[in-house]
This record gives C-alpha cells, sequence and structure tokens, in this order.
C-alpha cells in the first residue's frame, strides 16, 4: 500500500517541471517582441531606440510594428517623420493603417508615402508636434518578411519651422524570426 508522503514528491516534482517551462516559455515570447539588449550592433547605445512587436515577429507573418522615440531625442519638435530601413527588408507596410501617437492619442497625419524604391516611409504630420513629448509610431498591418533577421530602421525628424532639417534621432534594431 502506497503512503500518501510516497505520492507527494514525484506530485511536486512534476508541478516544479511543468511551471518551469511554461515559465521558459512565456520568457522566450515576451523577449522576442521587444529590442533586448545589443552588444555588437554598429549603432551607439544612445542612439539605440526601442520598439515593440505585437505579434512576436514571427518570419513571414503579420504583426504590429509600435517605434518609440524618446521626448529627450526631440528637442526641437516634429514635423514629419523619415524612416528608412536596409533594402534586403522584403516586409510590406499598409500605408493606410500608420498611425503617430503622443501620449498615448493619435495625432493627425496629412500624408504616408511609402517610397518603396528607396526604403523610405515619410510620415507628415497635420500640425507640428511640440518639443518635450515623446512619441510612438504604430504600424499596422505590417507583412514580416518570409525569413528571419535584423533589420535597422533609422529614424529623421524635420523640425517645424522656415527651413525643415532633418535630423537622424536614433536606430530601431528589429530582430524577426530570432
Amino acid at each position: 500500500m502506497l503512503s500518501k508522503k510516497s505520492l507527494m514528491r514525484p506530485m511536486i516534482s512534476a508541478v516544479a517541471v511543468t511551471g518551469c517551462i511554461i515559465t521558459g516559455f512565456a520568457v522566450k515570447s515576451w523577449a522576442q517582441n521587444n529590442p533586448g539588449f545589443t552588444l555588437w550592433s554598429g549603432v551607439a547605445r544612445e542612439n539605440q531606440l526601442n520598439y515593440y512587436l505585437d505579434y512576436g515577429g514571427q518570419p513571414n507573418g503579420w504583426d504590429r510594428y509600435r517605434f518609440k522615440i524618446p521626448a529627450k531625442k526631440l528637442e526641437l519638435g516634429v514635423a514629419q517623420i523619415a524612416i528608412s530601413y536596409p533594402d534586403y527588408f522584403d516586409g510590406k507596410f499598409d500605408p493606410k493603417r500608420v498611425e503617430v501617437r503622443v501620449k498615448g492619442k493619435k495625432v493627425p497625419i496629412s500624408e504616408v508615402n511609402w517610397n518603396k524604391e528607396n526604403h523610405v516611409i515619410q510620415i507628415q504630420l497635420d500640425q507640428a508636434i511640440q518639443a518635450g513629448n515623446s512619441i510612438e509610431i504604430v504600424f499596422s498591418n505590417v507583412k514580416n518578411p518570409p525569413f528571419g533577421g535584423m533589420y535597422y530602421f533609422n529614424a529623421q525628424v524635420m523640425t517645424p519651422g522656415d527651413i525643415p532639417l532633418p535630423r537622424y534621432v536614433g536606430t530601431w534594431i528589429l530582430s524577426i524570426g530570432g
């Protein structure tokens, strides 16, 4: 006859192992959505911008990119945003599904121009965003590239005023399928 004590030990071990496995999967999937920590990228740490991939960045899957630019990078305000990406990024964007948000609220956009030949997306704002605000750029309905890899998306902003000067504010280092 088996005692309660002898049945309890394997049961506790099974619960502990199951918990560790579930936690490992949860941490792995969460880590794929965020930029993480990059040691050797060629981009200075202060120029690396944060992003979030809502659906995990799976190759050939649909996703939503959330690119963030902190307020300290936008000292002069923003009238236009230009995002360039590498020529080997063969994903697809939906220019009709681009949003710019400040403090969680959508900012009116007058035009989004996706220049496929030059690998640039230009976002023209209706009104300039004042200095001291952080920005979140949301690309919905994005088709990820069919193969995984690292992709450098560079952000430039144009300041409001008579002579809008493009100014580099940072780089998002996207990891798709990694």
